[in-house]
């Protein structure tokens, strides 16, 4: 009964991963990567709640940045109590890039280092042995900087307290994703007694697909 409630369970895990996975990368093929992901239907946010919402929209209808968030949630899970860090490197340097934009600086090619940065953490999660956690940590911290650059152009022109407001909402919706990705994974992880990391595998192909549609586009405009 015991192995019976195991393999059960490994099993609904893997299907709920694919399952959304598989949903995020038909979304993400028939959505157009390059545009700014904003919600409001487009109108910059007036006041607090405003961009509080709007923070939170923006890395679940940008399909790219969802996509990449729950390929650095499945690799923490890989990298055991210390792979949380590695979305934290991310969250905390898309505050920084959401900054750099409000400050008018320019980054070079922004959509196609994102569209790079799923393809290259999807890839990691087919490996495997991935990177060590201090490559992890700093890739996923460059990938944040560029990330939030893209988040920044929901918010140009916005007062101060809609733009502290947009920052908060982001950031918890981004740890909130990476959490339940960081608990899908160790859950699949503890359940799945052969070949532990295979499901995670099949998540990463299916994240370098969306990366591949995403850089082809971000290429082709």
């Amino acid at each position: 009964m015991k192995l019976l409630h195991l393999n059960s369970g490994s099993f609904l895990s893997r299907i709920s991963l694919f399952f959304g996975l598989g949903i995020a990368l038909v979304l993400l093929i028939a959505t157009e990567p390059a545009t700014a992901h904003h919600a409001l239907a487009g109108k910059t946010p007036n006041n607090f709640l405003e961009g509080f919402m709007s923070g939170l929209a923006h890395p679940i209808i940008g399909l790219d940045h969802f996509a990449f968030v729950v390929a650095v949630g499945l690799l923490a899970a890989l990298k055991n109590k210390q792979g949380m860090s590695i979305p934290i490197a991310f969250i905390l340097t898309t505050l920084v890039g959401t900054g750099i934009h409000l400050l008018e600086i320019d980054l070079p090619f922004p959509e196609i280092v994102i569209s790079v940065s799923v393809l290259a953490f999807g890839i990691l999660l087919t490996q495997k042995n991935s990177l060590n956690l201090l490559w992890l940590i700093a890739s996923a911290a460059v990938a944040g900087i560029f990330h939030g650059y893209a988040y920044g152009e929901s918010i140009v022109g916005a007062e101060m307290t809609p733009v502290i407001s947009y920052l908060a909402g982001f950031a918890i919706i981004q740890l909130v994703i990476t959490l339940i990705a960081f608990r899908v994974g160790k859950l699949t992880l503890k359940q799945v007694t052969d070949l532990p990391s295979l499901s995670l595998r099949f998540a990463g192909f299916t994240i370098c697909g969306a990366g591949i549609v995403l850089l082809a586009s971000a290429i082709l405009g």
